[in-house]
């Protein structure tokens, strides 16, 4: 015979979000996933501090060494003697503090701008939308290269240019999902009861955005490391002695004939970084979509 608290947790109805981890955890892609990305970065964090080479030191007696375990730097070294392994996670530090960085303020920008499009609709919305398409038409690039030539190349530059063109997508997402929201019974409640418009949008509508967002913020991150990759690459981001994975890989294709493993390394990591934030995208996805239930 069943216990009291045990026909009491039957026919307890489960929440949205611990339905949701139930079915995350099923998935063994997001789940392994999850895993990998989590020693990535906790490596990319504690790494440089217990291994016993500095990323910016030149062991000049051990320039351009393979990688092996019988040396004492594992993962070889580039042609300045620099050990590989540290820089790679120095550069996965800075990658993935840029990522996180201009993806938290990408996303509250688009949060902000597309809930008050939606919310208000007519000309506001006509308006503020009206400005998301002229930031489309703007090349980064170029605003990148702006930047770099007026103000110099400094980290918050990166984080700066990347956040300038990276929050229009989250602003369309929210918007069209707003639109939906705002003519619910509640959102219609809380107007009869003479409640701003600004606490309606941010008690009312973000709360139920946060499924939306947490999946969008998980396909926006890799947009954003890869957008660092690309502006480091072409030398308009982290700039030496500073370096990250985009500095890692333009340093390895330089010699990626003579020294593969330059390039192979560092690559690699981004590689396997960018999968699995997709496969937790996909899992959360599939998580939250009330279709699955």
């Amino acid at each position: 015979m069943l216990k009291a608290s045990e026909i009491e947790a039957l026919v307890k109805g489960r929440s949205l979000w611990s339905d949701a981890r139930r079915r995350f955890m099923r998935n063994k892609a997001a789940l392994l996933s999850l895993g990998l990305l989590s020693f990535i970065a906790l490596a990319c964090i504690a790494g440089p501090w217990l291994l016993p080479h500095a990323f910016d030191s030149a062991d000049w007696d051990a320039m351009s060494i393979p990688p092996g375990w019988k040396n004492k730097h594992f993962w070889g070294t580039d042609d300045a003697g620099r050990d590989l392994l540290v820089r790679c996670l120095i550069g996965g530090r800075v990658s993935l503090t840029v990522g996180l960085l201009a993806t938290l303020a990408s996303v509250s920008i688009g949060i902000v701008w597309g809930a008050t499009a939606g919310f208000m609709g007519g000309k506001v919305d006509t308006l503020m939308m009206r400005v998301v398409d002229m930031m489309y038409a703007i090349p980064y690039l170029l605003i990148a290269i702006l930047l770099v030539t007026i103000l110099g190349r400094e980290f918050y530059l990166v984080v700066l240019t990347i956040t300038a063109f990276s929050w229009m997508d989250m602003a369309r997402v929210v918007r069209g999902q707003t639109l939906s929201l705002r003519s619910m019974e509640y959102v219609e409640a809380a107007r009869a009861m003479g409640v701003s418009s600004t606490r309606i949008i941010f008690r009312h509508i973000v709360p139920n955005l946060l499924g939306v967002v947490v999946i969008y913020t998980t396909v926006t991150v890799p947009g954003v490391i890869l957008t660092e990759s690309v502006l480091s690459f072409l030398g308009l981001g982290i700039q030496e002695p500073m370096t990250s994975w985009g500095v890692l890989i333009q340093d390895g294709a330089k010699a990626m004939e003579v020294t593969p493993w330059i390039l192979l390394f560092p690559a690699g990591l981004l590689s396997v970084t960018l999968y699995c934030f997709n496969f937790i995208g996909d899992g959360l996805r599939d998580a939250l979509d009330p279709k699955e239930r």
